[in-house]
This record gives structure tokens, C-alpha cells and sequence, in this order.
């Protein structure tokens, strides 16, 4: 074979591979509303960027009439390519190869791809529509399963990974979007389960749609699996591309920062006024983080999910920095299972790869009950004490009304290691809300008072002015300074440039024991 003929071969084969399982099921997955694999992994790569890895690869199944069923690649996209310019690997699951079923090659593709990410420091993103294990290969494709589990473990908080579901992801296969930094679904298209609901109407009786058992927005909102619920999949696609512009390319370097063109003096008289007079009375957190961050540019995860704690990605004076903030309008702002785990998390992932929290507090306490009692919410509780005081980057904190009791110190205080604590002059700092505090310290003593709603009154006064506001604090030095709330864009701003060469450590150990 001379030199043009073996060129010729190579393009053939080439060309037979890009079709994966063959035109009629590209067809066929275009009728259903769904890009192929290569199709994602060029909306999601800068333009000709693409390198592809073990194009040539295949199964060695020869059971069950395997050997018929032969395609170059087997089941599974692997290589690398830029986003912005920047190194990412990545890994699409074809599913019009044998259902984008994991075999021992596509497992040994993908942790190939996970490997590489580790050594060359680069994110590594997967792109998952499967219908699981090859049922066919039995063991071989369990320990693939495990393989790629083993490395997500090692990966973590080396590089960022960041898993995007296309389409089934089921059984043993949920695991390794699970246990990566990142997951995003498509609504009426992606689902995850570990039981379907076949399964489930078989052990339990239950009548339940895939949807609602596993469905995108169920993910979002009811059990926080997914950090977002694109309407589509180029939505999903341009949602990964944004993250991973905040993130550096792995734990050794700072997070990227470029330009800005706003002020880093630009004042917002707006916030002046826009915790209510009213104690009790509700506003939107998101406000207070949109006019303090560059352009109002806030790219938020987990939103659908306890939206009484905001969490996403931001920039101020083009550093990007992480942001945790209590949101009154939701359940008064207040901590339970559900928003403490979500913070915690979110805090431990910045910690992993350099990247500064900035804390916006208005907290009223953690809430009471008997399902979060039985819950476990001393235990998850105290995910977010462990993640605020284990982490050691830049930590600023902005306690813009309540912050009492235990949920105070919770969230971000100088106590756990707090770099800038910053209140504005509406702060309240107590053990716990005036009222509460003047009926327990005085409730005796209004019931023989001649006027007890008078007495509690008077009462509740002085202990708000002699205690709930944030002068007490800061006459401790456990607020640095009490700000003017037009200006916080601005002390952020200085505060993180004063730690940007931050150093601490935590003491010498194998890990700590988190409370899981």
C-alpha cells in the first residue's frame, strides 16, 4: 500500500468514525431534539480546537453476538481542546454507539482523559448521555465503572471537573457526575436515578413518571443533585463555558482575572436604603450582590435549590471571587439542613482552588422544628461551621442586618477566621433578636408590672440599643469596621487586594473529619 492509499485508509477510517454508530441513529437522536457527542463537544470547544484521543479504539466483547457490533471509539468521545483559549479535557458519551453503554474500552478512554487532566493540571469536563453498563461485558463493566470513580475521587480539588447530563444517566452511572464539583441537566431531556421507575413501582408500590423521579428540575430544586436546569442543550453548553471562566485550571493557580472597565469607586446610593425599617420586613439579597460585584454580572448555581442561601460567581475589579449570602426573602434568610449544606459545599470548593469568599449576612438563627431536629440539623449544620473555619483564602464578610446566635458565628466571623469583617450601620449582633431576648431576661418581670406590653417595650429598647447593633462588636474588634452600604462595592474591593497575597495553613494531618 503506497503512501496515498494508506492517507486514504486513515481518512476512511477516520470518517467512519465520526459517524459512531451510523447516520441512521444520528437521524434518529436529531429527531428527538439531541446533539450528537461531537456535535456537543464542538459547542462547547473554541472553534478547531478539538484533539481526539483513541478514535480508533473498540470493544473486545465477543459474547452475545458482540462481535457484530463493532465501532470505531466504542461508545464514548475522548481528548482535549480550549475554551477561551484555555486548556479543558473532555469526554462526550455517544449514544448512538450501543446506547452510549460503558464498556472496558470507554472506561479506559475516559480515565485516560481524567488522568491527563490530573497530570497537565487542566478541568476536565464530561458530556454524559448513557444507558449505563454494557450488560453485555457483566464485571468488566462494574470495574470501569469503579475505575473511573477511583479517579473523580483523585481529582477532586486538584482540577475542576464538571459533568453536564444530555440524556440517561442511571443506575451506577450517576456516581461520577456525583461525586465531580459540578452537575448540569437539561430539562425534558436528561434524567438521573440510581432505581427507575419500573423499579421503584415493583419494590414500592410508587407510580411515578421519569420526570418527577429524576428529571432536571426535580434535581434543582428538590434534591439539589443539579446545580442547574438548562432549558436546552446549547443553554447547558454556554452555562459550562461561563463557570469555567471564574475557575483557575487546577488547585496550584489563582483564578483568573481580567479587565474592568467598572469603577472600583463606583458608589451605590441605592443600598443606603434597602434594609426595610422594619426588622421583620423582607428585601433581595441578589440586589445587594448585583450592585457591589463588576457589570451586575452574577453567575449563580444552585438556584432553584434552598433559595433562602445564595451562592455563585462573581468579580470584583475583575478578581473572581466566590459569593455566599443570606436571602431575607426566603424564609426570613434563615440556615436549616438544606441551605447549610449547599453553603458548605459551595465554601469548600473555593477553598480547593484559591478562589476568595465574600459573605453577605442577614441570618436570624437556624430553624426550628422537629423535621429539621430529626433531619440531622446539628449535623449539617455544622457543614458550613467546618467549611467556613477549614478554609484558608481571602474571606470577607459584609453582615448587612441580622446575625444572631449560632447562625453569627456560622457564617464567615472573625471567630472562624474571618479576614475583613465589615457591618453596615442596620446590623444587629445578638445572641438573639431583641424581643426574644428582652421576654426572656424580663418576661417575670412584666407579668407584676402595671403595663407589661409597656415594660416589655421599654425593655426590648434597651436592649436593642445596648446590645443588638453591630458598635458592641466592633468595640471587640470582631467587626473591623462599620461601613457606609453605598460604599461596600468599594471596601470589598480594597479588602481583597490587601489579601490577595494571604497565607495560612491549617495544622499538619491526613484530612479532617467532616461531619457527613
Amino acid at each position: 500500500m503506497n503512501t496515498n492509499d494508506q492517507l486514504d485508509h486513515l481518512k476512511t477510517l477516520r470518517a467512519e468514525a465520526k459517524l459512531g454508530g451510523g447516520q441512521a441513529r444520528i437521524d434518529k437522536q436529531h429527531a428527538k431534539g439531541a446533539m450528537t457527542a461531537r456535535e456537543r463537544i464542538d459547542l462547547l470547544l473554541d472553534k478547531g480546537s478539538f484533539e481526539e484521543f483513541d478514535m480508533f479504539k473498540t470493544h473486545r466483547c465477543t459474547d452475545f453476538g458482540m462481535e457484530k457490533q463493532v465501532f470505531p471509539g466504542d461508545g464514548v468521545v475522548t481528548g482535549h481542546g480550549t475554551v477561551d483559549g484555555r486548556i479543558v479535557y473532555v469526554y462526550a458519551q455517544d449514544f448512538t454507539v450501543l446506547g452510549g453503554s460503558l464498556s472496558e474500552t470507554v472506561s479506559e478512554k475516559i480515565c485516560k482523559i481524567l488522568d491527563h487532566g490530573m497530570k497537565n493540571g487542566a478541568p476536565v469536563i464530561g458530556l454524559n448521555d448513557s444507558g449505563g453498563a454494557r450488560i453485555q461485558e457483566g464485571i468488566e463493566s462494574l470495574a470501569g465503572y469503579s475505575e473511573i470513580f477511583q479517579r473523580n475521587v483523585m481529582a477532586s480539588g486538584v482540577v475542576p471537573q464538571i459533568s453536564t447530563i444530555f440524556g440517561p444517566c442511571a443506575g451506577g452511572a450517576v456516581y461520577s457526575p456525583a461525586l465531580t464539583d459540578f452537575i448540569v441537566m437539561v430539562q425534558n431531556q436528561s434524567y438521573m436515578f440510581l432505581t427507575g421507575p419500573k423499579v421503584v413501582k415493583s419494590v414500592t408500590h410508587e407510580d411515578v413518571t421519569t420526570e418527577a423521579l429524576g428529571g432536571a428540575e426535580m434535581h434543582a430544586s428538590r434534591s439539589g443533585v443539579s446545580d442547574y436546569a438548562a432549558s436546552s442543550g446549547a443553554e447547558a453548553v454556554e452555562y459550562v463555558r461561563k463557570l469555567l471562566s471564574f475557575l483557575p485550571q487546577n488547585n496550584m493557580e489563582n483564578p483568573p482575572s481580567i479587565p474592568c472597565e467598572d469603577p472600583k469607586t463606583r458608589e451605590a446610593a441605592e443600598l443606603n436604603a434597602i434594609v426595610p425599617d422594619n426588622p421583620n420586613a423582607a428585601y433581595d439579597m441578589m440586589e445587594v450582590i448585583l450592585q457591589t460585584v463588576d457589570n451586575r454580572d452574577f453567575h449563580e448555581v444552585k438556584e432553584k435549590f434552598a433559595p433562602n442561601i445564595i451562592v455563585g460567581f462573581a468579580r470584583y475589579n475583575g478578581m473572581s471571587v466566590g459569593i455566599v449570602a443570606n436571602q431575607p426573602k426566603y424564609l426570613s434568610g434563615v440556615l436549616d439542613i438544606d441551605s447549610s449544606v449547599k453553603g458548605a459545599r459551595f465554601v469548600r470548593f473555593c477553598d480547593c482552588f484559591n478562589i476568595p469568599v465574600v459573605t453577605f449576612v442577614d441570618v436570624p438563627g437556624f430553624l426550628p422544628g422537629t423535621a429539621q431536629e430529626y433531619g440531622g440539623v446539628i449535623r449539617n449544620g455544622a457543614k458550613i461551621l467546618y467549611a467556613y473555619a477549614e478554609a484558608t483564602v481571602p474571606k470577607v464578610t459584609v453582615i448587612t442586618r441580622k446575625a444572631y446566635g449560632g447562625a453569627y458565628c456560622v457564617m464567615s466571623s472573625k471567630h472562624l477566621r474571618g479576614d475583613m469583617n465589615y457591618a453596615w450601620p442596620s446590623a444587629e449582633i445578638a445572641v438573639m433578636g431583641a424581643k426574644g431576648a428582652s421576654g426572656v431576661l424580663y418576661g417575670r418581670a412584666a407579668a407584676k408590672a402595671e403595663d407589661p406590653a409597656a415594660f416589655l417595650a421599654q425593655k426590648e429598647k434597651e436592649y436593642q440599643d445596648k446590645v443588638a447593633n453591630p458598635y458592641v462588636a466592633a468595640q471587640r474588634g470582631y467587626i473591623d469596621d462599620i461601613i457606609e452600604p453605598a460604599r461596600t462595592r468599594t471596601r470589598i474591593i480594597k479588602a481583597l487586594g490587601l489579601l490577595q497575597n494571604k497565607r495560612d495553613t491549617n495544622p499538619m494531618k491526613k484530612h479532617g473529619n467532616i461531619p457527613l
